[in-house]
């Protein structure tokens, strides 16, 4: 009893100091889903990353050489705001949020953002980073979630899966026909 009541005595800071503890849950998304729900896609290269105050909040706004735009319309640099990052001596982390730093490739599903130039739709659901094989150079992409857990709806339950080391050739493929049939649903 009394080791139960030291247990608590010694966590009573803790959940004073932290009065609300917040967790970031995401579904998972199909490509059709990300393709539904995106703006544009692009194949991206990071070329600088930039953590501000806003509102209250720490954001940080990362700009992208475009390499390739899969759908919509895209300048050749655009800046994508997610929320997080470090400014000063002051860190926020946001569970889900996509972290990119130099010589990070990757095909990104775009969000035009209310604040300027766009988020990642879905985050980290959204983020495909993109790998080169030193012996042959051959590309393949690698879902971000695929190392998040994320709920499914269908089985209910929380599961770590996604897009893992697929050919980019295969994933161009999937991406071209999951726009096309959006596209067909809407006209």
């Amino acid at each position: 009893m009394r080791k139960r009541i030291r247990i608590i005595i010694s966590l009573l800071p803790v959940l004073l100091f932290f009065p609300a503890i917040r967790a970031t849950t995401l579904a998972r998304l199909s490509l059709e889903q990300l393709a539904a729900g995106s703006d544009a896609v692009a194949r991206v290269r990071f070329e600088r990353a930039e953590s501000r105050w806003e509102n209250g909040s720490i954001w940080t706004v990362t700009t992208f050489d475009v390499a390739e735009t899969l759908k919509g319309q895209l300048p050749g640099e655009i800046e994508v705001r997610l929320p997080g990052g470090r400014v000063g001596h002051l860190t926020s982390t946001v569970d889900g949020t996509p972290k990119f730093s130099p010589g990070n490739e990757a095909v990104v599903f775009l969000q035009r953002s209310p604040a300027g130039g766009f988020t990642v739709a879905g985050w980290v659901e959204g983020s495909f980073r993109i790998s080169r094989d030193p012996r042959t150079g051959s590309e393949t992409v690698t879902q971000d979630s695929s190392s998040f857990a994320v709920f499914d709806p269908a089985t209910r339950m929380f599961r770590t899966a996604g897009i893992r080391r697929m050919p980019i050739e295969e994933f161009r493929a999937r991406i071209a026909a999951a726009v096309a049939h959006n596209e067909e649903k809407t006209r």
